[in-house]
């Protein structure tokens, strides 16, 4: 078939696992000849960066000199014409590059009521998608799913969602699971992260599905794996509610208590978390919280957060133990990447499998169930007194490095798209 054109919809392009997805397919597909727009709500604070990006981040400066419409926040600023399509820096952008489209409305455009906002999101999505005229649709997580298949209706344009963390939580309460029930069999296809993810939805649903796996980023399949490796217990992602980053310090918490305990009773000696701390990378809202919880659990001078962070693979390459502890995750890029540095690894076996479908326990990582504070306490301390089993734990988990390279994996992304296409 001759090069199609692909539309990609999603809310921003702010680091996250979902969007890092999307920005990695996005390159993939134009390094194979294919046009590529993003169509995104609005401008992240934090974005990825896109290598054959049509479009520029610019100063508020150089915003009033051109007198162009601003489309972000007031430290950072898109370049938009009143469509809201992102011109091009001659200072930045690469000409003939990924195009982009923004579909927040303009003050302009706002409404006064709920009802009439939402209709008119859709009106600008769907005129959007006409204008473009992609072969299809490719939309990431959530509302922008159903926004995607909603006002693309009788545009004869095929439309693929994805759900990229565990669709009970994307789709719930009432309102957005019966929308979901009502628009998803209309998408022309769904793709699903894990075989657990599948179960939510109807039998509609699940029979135009296909589990698709993420795949790796190239800076963590090119380095030799670290023999050596320091006495740090690492998390990667955002500080928040769900990924529970206090698990892993009320857990290190009870280790280093458990030493003081056997150190008074002794007269002494070293402790097993003696020289060990805890790196947390990321930002969020609970950055706050869980300092405060570890300085409650008096550990605050072994815990670090060093914030978001550009060279993850750089930075973390040589960590003992890397911990996710999430309470719900789709297929966790973090975990993926720990494992494919030869980490030992060990993950909460949360909803929606995702974990599970990586790691199989006491081989290639450690599960423990999601919220338990003493069996994370016990994995670490598993981790920490047996480092050749670790070792061992951390050459097998590098064997994703085979399984989800990204030579495979957009592979399989791009055999089903043509697919869906063709059809």
């Amino acid at each position: 078939m001759n090069s199609p054109h692909i539309a990609m919809y999603i809310g921003s392009l702010q680091k996250g696992g979902a969007e890092r997805v999307m920005v990695n397919l996005a390159e993939y597909f134009f390094s194979l000849g294919w046009k590529v727009t993003f169509v995104t709500t609005y401008l992240g604070e934090n974005e990825y960066e896109v290598k054959d990006a049509a479009w520029k981040v610019t100063e508020g400066d150089a915003l009033r000199e051109s007198g162009a419409k601003a489309q972000g926040s007031a430290e950072t600023v898109f370049l938009v014409d009143n469509k809201g399509t992102a011109l091009v820096d001659p200072h930045g952008g690469q000409e003939g590059g990924i195009a982009r489209r923004f579909s927040a409305l303009l003050p302009s455009e706002e409404t006064g009521s709920r009802a009439g906002a939402f209709t008119a999101r859709v009106r600008k999505l769907r005129g959007i998608f006409k204008e473009l005229k992609p072969d299809l649709i490719l939309s990431f997580s959530g509302k922008n799913n159903l926004m995607a298949i909603l006002s693309s209706r009788g545009l004869g344009i095929p439309v693929v969602v994805s759900c990229r963390s565990d669709p009970a939580r994307e789709y719930a309460g009432r309102a957005m699971k019966s929308a979901m029930r009502l628009l998803f069999p209309m998408a022309a296809g769904t793709v699903l992260q894990t075989k657990d993810a599948a179960e939510f939805f109807p039998e509609s649903v699940k029979k135009k599905a296909v589990i698709l796996p993420n795949s790796l980023n190239r800076d963590f399949i090119s380095r030799e794996i670290v023999r050596e490796r320091q006495k740090t217990i690492i998390s990667v992602g955002r500080l928040d509610d769900n990924k529970n980053q206090a698990l892993i310090l009320k857990a290190f918490a009870a280790l280093a208590a458990k030493d003081g305990k056997d150190a008074g009773e002794s007269g002494g000696g070293l402790g097993l978390t003696d020289g060990w701390s805890v790196i947390l990378y990321g930002d969020g809202p609970s950055r706050d919280k869980l300092k405060s919880l570890s300085s409650e659990l008096g550990i605050a001078d072994r815990v670090f957060f060093p914030g978001a962070v550009s060279d993850v693979a750089d930075r973390t390459a040589d960590a003992g133990i890397f911990v996710l502890s999430s309470i719900q995750e789709g297929m966790p890029n973090a975990l993926l990447e720990a494992m494919a540095l030869g980490t030992a690894c060990i993950s909460t076996d949360c909803p929606c499998g995702g974990p599970r479908d990586l790691i199989q326990d006491k081989v290639n990582g450690l599960l423990v169930p999601s919220g338990d504070v003493p069996a994370m306490a016990k994995a670490m301390e598993t981790l920490m007194r047996d480092p050749e089993a670790g070792r061992k734990m951390g050459d097998n988990a590098a064997r994703v490095r085979k399984t989800h390279h990204p030579d495979e994996v957009n592979l399989r992304w791009k055999t089903y798209l043509e697919k869906v296409m063709r059809r």
